[in-house]
């Protein structure tokens, strides 16, 4: 518990972590009222409702470096409450809008949606120095994880208890509530050094190097599996007669990210992203041999599930470390769409690969992708890791030496 003692007992940390918890719930119900707003009142059909979800998710994709930049150059309160605002009239309005004009609409709310992922990221590298940053970023990967366990399911109970329509403008005004409740916190995005010394405007060549793509291309890879897995357990479920487990079954997979997030956060050695990913991506392809049974599917998911939360950290905690503090913001939100990008893919990959061939199969082809990622992405780490190792002690490091840049 020493690592996360020590972080907690940073100033403005724990605040944060608990306006993240927060703040990320009703963020996580989107996608299930939508989808059931589309289908039951809109009275169109599944693949209409994920082209909603779909807009939203393209939108939030390009809007995210876009509105990091300007948290870099303005400052995070503007940017708040433009997203705020723009929060608040796509909720308002879109229980009465038709599904021609929803479309778009859902578009234009993933462009300005609240980027409250990506500036809880870059807050904890404000606020946390980088030798204590991985109890931070597992925390914060942890309350994801409850974030995704209490979201959906207070929509689903809202859906069938009350209405889909007037989810809507519950699930409105709690995004609307986080963004005041984040501006009238303002975290920094800066540390108290960052802030008071000079921030020369850096070239995106200058700090986009290959190993910062080669984070990102991990963090997509990594929530492809993750969108797969969570389309295929289902699948698996429905073909074996258990889907009334599908429950059970997800909540065993999120409790065992949540065990093994604490215990990267615990751990004082170092893994790289590249080296966590791929163990995901193998623990996950064998996964649907485990499907004969609803238990078994739960013990063969304890693993893959064991590397999720620590995958997603490890990554948060290096582009902290890459990025120099000027552009830290629109380097967040380039990880928070390389995330994005990854679920969008992972999903309708797996649930492709399922419907032409069996279910087991959705894990295998999707573990074999991030698997083939992490080969890919392998020897960019490598040349990194020799560069670093030939650095002499007293020379200024990798990560200094991108900050100076």
């Amino acid at each position: 518990m020493k690592p996360y003692r020590e972080a907690l007992a940073l100033p403005g940390l724990r605040s944060l972590l608990l306006v993240a918890v927060l703040a990320r719930v009703p963020l996580t119900a989107t996608g299930v009222t939508l989808t059931f707003y589309v289908v039951q009142d809109l009275g169109r059909g599944y693949g209409a409702a994920g082209l909603v979800g779909a807009a939203i998710t393209v939108g939030a994709a390009v809007g995210g470096p876009v509105l990091g930049r300007l948290v870099d150059r303005r400052g995070l309160r503007p940017v708040l409450v433009l997203t705020t605002v723009a929060e608040a009239i796509f909720w308002a309005t879109a229980p009465m809008l038709s599904y021609a004009l929803l479309l778009p609409a859902a578009f234009l709310a993933g462009l300005l949606a609240l980027p409250i992922f990506s500036v809880i990221r870059q807050s904890i590298a404000a606020l946390v120095p980088p030798e204590k940053r991985r109890p931070a970023y597992a925390l914060d990967s942890m309350s994801v994880e409850l974030s995704f366990m209490i979201g959906p399911a207070l929509a689903t109970v809202g859906v069938t208890t009350i209405s889909a329509r007037l989810t809507l403008y519950l699930v409105g005004a709690g995004i609307v509530v986080a963004g005041v409740v984040l501006w009238l916190l303002n975290p920094p995005v800066r540390s108290a050094s960052e802030a008071t010394g000079p921030q020369p405007r850096i070239a995106r060549r200058q700090w986009l190097s290959s190993r910062m793509v080669a984070v990102f291309a991990v963090s997509a890879a990594a929530t492809l599996v993750l969108g797969g897995t969570d389309v295929a357990v289902i699948a698996v479920l429905r073909e074996s007669g258990d889907a009334a487990f599908t429950g059970a079954v997800l909540s065993v997979w999120a409790v065992a990210s949540l065990v093994g997030g604490f215990a990267y956060g615990a751990v004082r050695r170092s893994f790289t992203p590249v080296a966590l990913m791929g163990a995901l991506s193998l623990c996950t392809i064998p996964v649907g041999l485990g499907g004969a049974h609803w238990w078994l599917l739960c013990l063969a998911l304890i693993p893959a599930g064991a590397l999720c939360a620590p995958t997603i950290a490890a990554t948060s905690d290096t582009v902290s470390r890459l990025a120099p503090a000027s552009v830290r913001g629109e380097a967040m939100g380039l990880h928070g769409s390389a995330v994005t990008v990854g679920i969008a893919v992972g999903a309708p990959l797996a649930g492709a690969v399922i419907d032409a061939s069996a279910p087991l199969w959705g894990f295998a082809v999707t573990g074999a992708v991030g698997a083939l990622v992490a080969l890919v992405v392998l020897p960019i780490e490598l040349r990194h890791r020799r560069a670093d190792a030939a650095t002499p002690a007293d020379a200024p490091s990798a990560d200094a030496v991108v900050g100076s840049a």
